[in-house]
């Protein structure tokens, strides 16, 4: 049996308190969801990033229901909020500990603690937020509006708080914003003494996150299974952890990103440069295009450390533009810190270091350049936006190699190195982009552009191959240049335009039928594009079970594709965690699932809007790294003009029913708006190179607001003619909408790789087409 919403007894709402509070809620969940994704990605690999956002949707659902067992306990539900707010500043902590303290590669069984110890602050959040809604249905409207709004705040407080005090004191610092919502739920109910404890522990957190700040004695000192050891230098920004170590039996100072990827710090003094050093430096396979092309005007992108920037030098080039993502890398480490170290490499007059992504640059210059080249260029970080978010994917595209070849002189060369395996998979695919590239430039013979060298052994991690791909046919005193440097360097010609061999690379380039042999290659190493920038993932769709269920997979193949069976398996996770989140609760409540098909049709609706809108935010997020130069930017922007659109499209929702029964309209149009954003976006990304960061942000802004204004009119028009069917199903409403969002957040990425980014957003926007379905007018008021 229903019962009244506020019985005698129950305080007055003071509605501005009661706004912040949600706002101060929302900020501390986004905020710790964000900042979870940075520490995951740095403890285990850039994959769980991924997991952490589905962890945090899971558990804001989840509690959504438990909010069913606070509406039955007290009269007073807001002094309940304040003891639940600030017991998840606790949980917090909690959360952030048993993260810190995996000394262990991730089994089944850790996974699984890890999962739900790190959804419990999400699950207190959902009931918090689901009792707030619930208890003000009435104004439903404006409480959605200040959610979405905190959740904004939450979204720019990210970036500035990585960069100042890094990831676990950003984690830390949504405990202290839990401990303020605490103090002003106490407020409202009345409580002194539970207001004085909230501020007291808030005081408490604040001074723990400046001593840390200073003292780090919680800090990651695990990571990937491995204890992290003398690190001379250690700071955070946006999108990654980098540390600067010496490396094991040499000794050699190296940048180590989020405790994975490495590059060594050039060290040479060009002036006594001795022959040894000359010729380590060129007879490697990055020192090939230098061997072929001395003295070159050189473009490097991902320079890290400067080893290519130092090969460049050898050869006597007198102008080197290098251009790094990370500014902790190009500026505070290799001009500041490490400078000195480096013998002032990156300050020399002949080098210019730019810190922007490499696509980007390359798209908005004049300038040719005679080598343009990438070393190993992949972090093996993530965004938030999801595993495969990754800004060097980007790199790794027909429509970047057609950018690559305009950026090169008639005599330029582009040489990538990727890591060799048997068969060939990275440097393979290389060739896929390139003669993609090649045939849409009007080459006739691809095959003469190429020369792949290897060096190591193709066990394990050893082999490295280069790859050179020329704007014109290679010239015979090219590839004897060619052959005389790799003979001098001890590395195997895996192909010459000149020496026909049998092997995957010859075979690939001479096929008249490029297409047929891509099919029945053991690897997907057909060429990626803009649409779908999934450089790394070659798990042919045919073999998908089998790696998914194969016990044994080479380490390689793991690692690369390892988010293969984590996706599919947080499929299973999820589904089985929404049956456990629907069925439990009934069952200890004594209640059940409302059996009214109207009803049911209403939760139907919830969940088609929850999959459409995180099919859609995902896709975009991508989508704008090209714009915006930089997955942060895109991330903060995106996500953030989403969420303050929706929150704006909440407040004004009313409108919907103000004038009659609009919400079909609305749906109606989202679908519409976000089809024609699908087909604008690409030609924007094209003709807006040039643009301001500033123009790019605020076009960005102005695309997405009017999809987001009205994306956000359907949940809370949703839960006001659900209130009419049946109350109760509120919870069960803002649950399923959640467990929605995991399905869909892991749907976005699955679908992305196999159809595209544009055709996931399509199929975002054919979610909100098919809510349609689900609605039946609104009937009048039910009584009790």
């Amino acid at each position: 049996m229903d019962s009244p919403r506020h019985p005698p007894g129950r305080p007055t709402i003071s509605w501005p308190f009661l706004y912040l509070c949600v706002a101060l809620t929302t900020l501390a969940t986004l905020l710790l969801e964000l900042s979870l994704t940075r520490v995951f990605s740095v403890v285990f690999y850039y994959h769980f990033a991924f997991l952490a956002i589905s962890i945090a949707l899971f558990g804001l659902g989840a509690g959504g229901l438990f909010s069913y067992v606070l509406a039955a306990r007290g009269r007073n539900p807001f002094a309940t909020l304040g003891h639940l707010s600030g017991a998840n500043a606790g949980f917090v902590a909690l959360a952030l500990i048993a993260v810190l303290q995996q000394k262990e590669e991730l089994t089944s069984a850790r996974l699984a603690v890890v999962y739900f110890v790190t959804a419990l602050p999400f699950f207190v959040s959902g009931a918090i937020v689901s009792t707030a809604i619930s208890e003000t249905l009435r104004r439903v409207d404006r409480v959605y509006f200040w959610d979405l709004i905190g959740a904004a705040g939450g979204c720019l407080l990210l970036v500035p708080l990585l960069n100042q005090v890094g990831g676990p004191n950003t984690v830390l610092c949504s405990a202290v914003l839990f401990a303020v919502a605490a103090a002003v739920w106490h407020n409202m109910a009345g409580n002194a003494w539970g207001r004085v404890g909230s501020v007291a522990l808030a005081l408490l957190l604040v001074g723990v996150v400046v001593f840390n700040w200073r003292a780090g004695f919680i800090d990651i000192r695990y990571a990937k299974g491995q204890k992290l050891e003398q690190e001379e230098f250690v700071r955070w920004n946006s999108f990654s952890r980098v540390a600067v170590a010496p490396e094991k039996g040499t000794g050699l100072k190296t940048i180590v990103i989020d405790a994975d990827a490495s590059t060594g710090i050039a060290s040479f003094d060009f002036s006594r440069l001795t022959e040894s050093q000359r010729r380590d430096l060129l007879y490697q396979g990055p020192g090939l295009p230098y061997a072929i092309r001395p003295g070159a005007e050189t473009l490097i992108i991902g320079p890290g450390g400067g080893w290519d920037v130092a090969r460049a030098l050898a050869t006597g080039s007198r102008s080197i533009t290098g251009v790094e993502i990370n500014p902790l890398i190009a500026n505070t480490i290799m001009k500041d810190r490490f400078a000195a170290y480096s013998r002032g490499l990156y300050l020399r007059r002949q080098v210019n270091i730019v810190v922007e992504d490499g696509r980007s640059f390359v798209r908005r210059t004049d300038q040719r350049y005679q080598v343009l080249q990438a070393t190993l260029v992949d972090t093996w970080a993530s965004t938030a936006a999801g595993a495969f978010a990754l800004s060097e994917n980007n790199l790794y595209t027909v429509e970047a190699f057609k950018d690559y070849l305009r950026c090169l002189t008639n005599d330029g060369l582009m040489a990538f190195t990727r890591w060799g395996f048997d068969p060939p998979r990275e440097s393979l695919r290389l060739l896929s982009l390139a003669r993609a590239a090649l045939d849409a430039s009007g080459e006739p013979e691809p095959w003469r552009h190429v020369i792949v060298a290897r060096e190591g052994s193709v066990e394990g991690w050893g082999a490295r191959d280069t790859v050179i791909v020329s704007r014109k046919p290679l010239t015979p005193e090219d590839l004897q240049k060619a052959r005389e440097t790799l003979a001098e360097g001890g590395m195997e010609a895996v192909y010459l335009p000149d020496e026909p061999r049998d092997n995957a690379f010859d075979q690939f380039l001479r096929t008249p039928d490029p297409e047929g042999f891509q099919a029945e290659y053991p690897f997907d190493i057909s060429p990626v594009t803009d649409n779908r920038p999934f450089f790394f993932y070659t798990v042919q769709p045919r073999d998908l079970w089998d790696f998914i269920t194969q016990q044994s997979r080479a380490s390689a193949d793991y690692k690369i594709n390892r988010a293969v069976p984590l996706l599919f398996g947080l499929v299973a996770v999820s589904l089985a965690a929404t049956f456990v989140v629907l069925a439990l609760p009934p069952l200890v409540l004594r209640t059940s699932l409302p059996r009214d098909l109207g009803v049911i049709r209403q939760l139907l609706f919830f969940v088609a809007i929850g999959a459409g809108y995180i099919l859609i935010e995902v896709a975009l997020i991508q989508k704008f790294v090209l714009l915006l130069g930089h997955p942060t930017h895109a991330l903060t922007v995106v996500i953030f003009s989403m969420l303050v659109s929706s929150g704006l499209g909440s407040y004004c929702s009313r409108l919907l029913t103000a004038f009659g029964d609009r919400l079909w309209h609305c749906l109606a149009a989202i679908a519409l708006l976000v089809a024609v954003l699908a087909a604008i976006v690409p030609p924007l990304l094209a003709a807006g190179v040039t643009w301001p960061q500033p123009v790019k942000m605020a076009v960005t802004v102005l695309l997405i607001f009017p999809a987001g204004f009205l994306m956000g009119m359907p949940f809370p028009t949703g839960l006001r003619r659900l209130e009419t069917l049946h109350e109760p199903a509120v919870r069960w409403a803002w649950s399923l909408n959640a467990a929605a969002s995991v399905l869909g957040s892991v749907l976005a990425i699955v679908l992305a790789i196999y159809l595209g980014l544009m055709q996931t957003m399509l199929i975002g926007a054919a979610l909100y087409a098919a809510a349609i379905l689900t609605l039946r007018p609104a009937p009048a008021k039910a009584t009790a």
